[in-house]
């Protein structure tokens, strides 16, 4: 699929910093920020959407750039995970106070999205979390619940922006269906997304938030045909904590889905996400038939584990590992349909697929349909293309909707 560039409303946005040269040295929306002198906040009350992985590429965190630069921040929200990324997914967070008093409101916890009130004490709101590329990871459902607030207050919106550390591999997945939204699936792109944060501010205030005083802090010396750990001068921190390093970054979309099913996705093992597997489980049937999908650039191995928590706490579990051998060919969606349509042939009433049990993977996946092909055993390759019709629809809505552009 073509990427294009700049976006045809770019004129209407404030967007800081030039077009990167190539060969520039690496710096994220907050380094170009901190370059200026946050010349853009003088004057104002601010208030910042980040956690504890919101650092600069010098290792520094992004609040304390502001108020080092005699930014009055106000107060920070933070999104799940906590401000301390140490919180486990779906679990509540509270608020907390750091450094000398700097109060941290939590977005995950009786609300997700922020007070009106709340906002109207400020000018701006700066947003600065490290998304990982699939729409079902929530950072992107709080930056877009925080575009909404900002709009309805009256309050101008800042992204400064972060690689998207797996935007190599190309947009795949089924789009969301009319009445399947939820916070983990609240922004209209496809499941693999390919996109920044800064990219996918831009497309809501296009689609969503028109009234909305938007502004993009793009980075400079982004390489978009890169991952993560091959962008020079890049550290990935990990944002959540079972994501923690780029090679989880990159199988994450293909075993999420099982989050949804009565399969384990290694949560409370040392490789979350890179290993599945549950009590009832053959490894040696599952890997025969994974193999006979012949997926790309995946190579799948037994494995027993047993998790300290999560599902299957204290049980030993066997199941597959995943080995990425050639990222360029790996297909993260073919891989997460693959494994489903062979789970659900072995092991039809163990999965939990079900219709009264599968309205959580219907929310991960944004429609039925993915669901009702596994139960169906549809080809796998009819299963593909129903994804990619879906994908070039999206592409032809928006050509224009990167602003790092390929090569």
């Amino acid at each position: 699929m073509k990427r294009y560039g700049i976006f045809s409303l770019l004129l209407f946005f404030c967007v800081l910093a030039a077009s990167p040269l190539q060969g520039a040295a690496f710096r994220s929306g907050i380094d170009v920020l901190e370059d200026s002198g946050c010349r853009e906040l003088k004057g104002k009350t601010v208030a910042l959407v980040t956690n504890a992985a919101g650092l600069t590429s010098a290792g520094g965190s992004n609040y304390a750039v502001l108020l080092r630069n005699a930014i009055d921040l106000k107060f920070i929200m933070a999104p799940e995970h906590g401000f301390a990324v140490n919180v486990e997914a779906g679990k509540k967070t509270d608020g907390m106070l750091i450094g000398d008093g700097l109060r941290v409101y939590s977005l995950y916890g009786s609300s997700k999205k922020p007070d009106a009130a709340l906002l109207k004490t400020v000018d701006i709101v700066l947003f600065d979390l490290q998304d990982v590329g699939a729409r079902c990871y929530t950072y992107i459902s709080t930056m877009k619940l925080v575009m909404e607030a900002c709009m309805e207050a009256d309050r101008a919106f800042m992204v400064l922006d972060r690689p998207n550390p797996i935007s190599p591999l190309e947009p795949e997945g089924f789009m969301l269906d009319k009445g399947y939204e939820s916070f983990v699936g609240a922004v209209d792109v496809p499941f693999l997304h390919a996109m920044t944060v800064g990219e996918i501010a831009m497309l809501l205030k296009k689609n969503r938030f028109p009234k909305l005083d938007l502004r993009v802090v793009k980075m400079e010396g982004y390489r978009r045909e890169l991952f993560g750990d091959e962008l020079p001068g890049f550290a990935f921190v990990s944002p959540s904590p079972n994501i923690r390093n780029i090679e989880t970054a990159i199988v994450y979309p293909a075993t999420v889905m099982l989050e949804a099913t009565a399969v384990s996705e290694g949560r409370g093992t040392d490789t979350p996400f890179l290993q599945f597997g549950a009590p009832f489980i053959d490894s040696a049937g599952l890997l025969r038939e994974v193999r006979a999908s012949r997926l790309p650039g995946v190579e799948f191995f037994p494995v027993r584990f047993i998790p300290k928590s999560g599902k299957f706490r204290n049980e030993a579990c066997s199941g597959l590992k995943l080995k990425v051998s050639d990222r360029k060919r790996f297909s993260p969606f073919a891989t997460s349909a693959a494994v489903l349509l062979a789970l659900q042939k072995l092991y039809p009433s163990s999965l939990g697929l079900m219709k009264d049990s599968g309205a959580f993977f219907d929310r991960l996946a944004g429609t039925p349909r993915f669901r009702e092909m596994i139960l169906e055993q549809v080809p796998l390759e009819v299963i593909l293309e129903a994804s990619r019709r879906d994908v070039q629809e999206f592409g032809r809505m928006h050509p224009a909707r990167y602003i790092y552009p390929e090569p």
